[in-house]
Parts: structure tokens; sequence; C-alpha cells
């Protein structure tokens, strides 16, 4: 059974496309000595699910610049936001858009940031891998998951299920993850979004493939590069939403057609942190230079050429 662990596989392949040139070709260093002067800390906090990629980012940076420290935690896109908007860190990775009292705890902490979409994610349920079910309409996953749900076997959603309990396991409120299925799923008109309660909660994602893969009738749901990664020990249900059955994957993501579950993956950057630190200015900088190198390295879906010019223009902007 394969979990994921800090150094994110594809790095060294990564390192390689990189050497000599940057991600893309938009001016970038890439590698000719004047990131290796620079020194100093960068703090980042947040999503689990976007975790591997700055996580990534950082190992492909301390190649480029070795004397500056980039701190990488998944406290959840919620925990992020909190450490984000009172100035603890420089960077919080969010797997869903800045809320509303997100935005005033920071303007009230004097906080400016600039959000920077990095890449796309394709939402996965998954299931024990000898369950018998493959599908589930998007009624069936709002009929599991919706707030009061009696539902605590298989054959409830569908008789031709098998009689199997279930066993969930889900992240925790305070992940992006848990907010997208609560309010882009479950409930998009509910004044405060929520998902039943009554499952094991984790803001690691790993712990919930572990719970998944050991339990029979167990189901979960997190971000594809978690699946991806532990396709022996997991399977992922198709979601038909209602034009037929779609599996998960970069291709169905990418082309709209794996909805409602395909859903953007951000980074937000302190602009003063960006301003006034070099080391902060530098890696970040160099994460969007090289976003597809590093979205591929992580597992993710790159962005498309449209949104990746959007995400440069909107680093661009800082301070200006």
């Amino acid at each position: 059974m394969t979990f994921r662990r800090a150094i994110v596989p594809g790095i060294a392949a990564a390192a390689l496309l990189l050497t000599g040139c940057s991600g893309e070709d938009d001016g970038g260093d890439g590698g000719d000595g004047e990131s290796s002067d620079i020194s100093g800390s960068v703090t980042i906090d947040g999503s689990s699910t976007v975790f591997p990629m700055s996580q990534a980012a950082a190992e492909l940076f301390r190649e480029e610049a070795p004397k500056v420290e980039v701190a990488v935690a998944e406290s959840g896109t919620g925990g992020g936001f909190e450490r984000f908007c009172a100035g603890e860190t420089d960077i919080s990775d969010a797997s869903r858009p800045i809320e509303e009292d997100e935005v005033a705890a920071c303007e009230e902490a004097g906080i400016e940031f600039t959000e920077l979409l990095v890449a796309t994610d394709a939402l996965t349920v998954v299931v024990h891998p000898d369950l018998d079910v493959d599908c589930l309409t998007t009624e069936q996953l709002v009929e599991l998951w919706k707030p009061g749900s009696t539902i605590t076997n298989w054959n409830q959603l569908d008789p031709s299920f098998p009689d199997q309990e279930i066993a969930l396991f889900g992240p925790g409120t305070d992940s992006g993850t848990y907010d997208y299925m609560a309010s882009e799923v479950v409930d998009p008109d509910a004044d405060e979004p929520a998902t039943r309660d009554d499952f094991e909660s984790s803001e690691d994602d790993n712990v919930l493939v572990q719970g998944v893969a050991g339990t029979e009738g167990a189901t979960a749901y997190f971000g594809y590069t978690y699946y991806e990664e532990n396709q022996d020990s997991l399977k992922a249900l198709a979601i038909d939403d209602g034009n037929g059955c779609v599996e998960p994957s970069a291709e169905t993501a990418r082309a709209g057609e794996y909805t409602p579950l395909a859903r953007p993956l951000f980074i937000y950057v302190a602009n003063t942190n960006y301003a006034d630190d070099e080391a902060v200015s530098a890696f970040t900088d160099f994460y969007i230079e090289n976003l597809t190198a590093i979205a591929e390295a992580a597992l993710f879906i790159p962005l498309s050429d449209e949104e990746y010019t959007e995400t440069q223009s909107a680093l661009e902007g800082i301070g200006s």
C-alpha cells in the first residue's frame, strides 16, 4: 500500500525538465545562478489537496536557491487562511476561493493578498476495491452525504448495490475539500453548507486513504492525486451528472465532463511579503514560471494556456 510522503514522486524528472530552462517561456532565471544567492525563508500552510503541489515547488526551488528554507504545512484550507490572515504565513494553499469572513479577517489585520490559480483537480469518490459498485449519480452522492442522511447500507442507495454496511471517511470541516462537497455538491443553495457528520474525519488525506483501503464497504472523497497514487488499494467511482457515468481523470476534468467534482486550486500570496521579501518573491515567481512542470510533478491537471496567462497577469499585478 503506497501513501504520499513529503517527497512527491516525479520531482526528479521535473528537475531534469527544468534544467537549463524555465517551465514556461517567460524569462525566468532557469538556474542561471541569480536565485542561488538569495537567502531567507518562506512559510506556507493550508489545503492538504494543494500541499503536494507546493511541496513539489519547494523541492524544485531548493535546487535553484539552496539558501532559502521553504516550510510547507497542511492544516486545511480554513486553517491555512486563519494563519494567513493572522500574518503567520507568506502563502496560503487553498482548494476553494477565500470566503467573505476570511477576507474580512485579512482586511482587519491589514493583509492584502493576490489569488493565483495554479491547477485543476478532480475531486474523487473512492471505495474499498472489493465493493461491487462502480458509479454513483450526483443525486445518490447527495443522498449519501447530505446532513441528516440515514443511508447506512449500499443497497439503500440502489437495490442492485450489495447488502454491505457503509463506512464513511471524509475531510474535516477545516478542509477546502469538505467545503467544496458541502457547498458545490450537497447543497449549493444552503446558507450554511454542510454534510452529514457521522463519519471518520481527518485533515490528512493519507489517513482517509488508509481508512478506505482497510475497511470493507468504505468510501471517502479527496483530491485526485491521492487516488492516483493509491490505485492499487482503492477504486474510484464514476459520477453520473445526467450524461452517463464519467470517470475522474485529467482529460474529463479539463474537458468539463467530470461534473460537478472538477474544481480549481489556488495559492494566495501576501502582497507586502512578496514586495518586501526577496525569498518570498523569488519562490512565488519560480512557482508560477514553472507551473506546468510543478503541476505534473505533483500529479495535478495543468492550467490551459488561457488560464496560465491570467495567473501570470495576476502575479505581475502585485504591488502595481
